[in-house]
């Protein structure tokens, strides 16, 4: 290989790039990513300290640990939604409910922005539902006969072939025409 060439790089990236593509499509990654974004505010911030000059300004509250707790939850939650999809409407309703807990017992919910976050992957993780796999083509025998000649994709039937393919009639039931009752047949069969 030369130094010129850079094909086996790209080559590299673009096959990490698909396989990324893939494992990201077969989950509900942006539910998982979502909620733990929401996690990390909640978690972080009756931890922080803000530096203003000489003055510091302290937000965190009595109920630390609770925030702690509750923002640690929703990161597992969200890695639980990428590697377990298979329990993704568990982990999305347990998400809003943490995301709702957090409102009154972690700065409003990490000052709403983590509130939000969460509530958006919990509502993400409940929709999400698997794809379903390509269907195959129609086979040529499943197309509708056409009495074109001009169309042989279509299949071609002889004049007379489709004259029998009309809905076959009901038996007619023994029921009394002056009674009203007709055997549970409508007027049309």
């Amino acid at each position: 290989m030369s130094p010129e060439s850079t094909g086996q790089n790209k080559h590299n990236l673009t096959v990490y790039r698909r396989g990324f593509r893939t494992w990201r499509g077969n989950r509900p990654f942006w539910a998982g990513l979502f909620t733990m974004l929401g996690g990390a505010p909640i978690a972080y911030f009756p931890y922080a300290d803000l530096h203003l000059g000489n003055m510091t300004l302290a937000m965190s509250t009595t109920a630390g640990a609770g925030s702690l707790i509750i923002g640690v939850l929703l990161i597992t939650l969200g890695l639980t939604m990428w590697f377990h999809s298979i329990v993704r409407v568990f982990a999305g309703v347990a998400a809003i409910l943490l995301a709702l807990i957090s409102i009154p017992v972690a700065n409003i919910g990490g000052f709403v922005i983590g509130f939000v976050l969460a509530l958006i992957g919990g509502a993400l993780s409940v929709s999400w539902a698997p794809g379903e796999p390509a269907a195959d083509e129609a086979a040529p025998q499943d197309a509708p006969l056409s009495l074109d000649k001009q169309q042989p994709e279509r299949g071609y039937a002889p004049e007379g072939a489709l004259h029998g393919a009309a809905v076959p009639q009901q038996p007619a039931g023994d029921h009394d025409a002056a009674s009203g009752y007709d055997g549970g047949t409508h007027r049309a069969g």
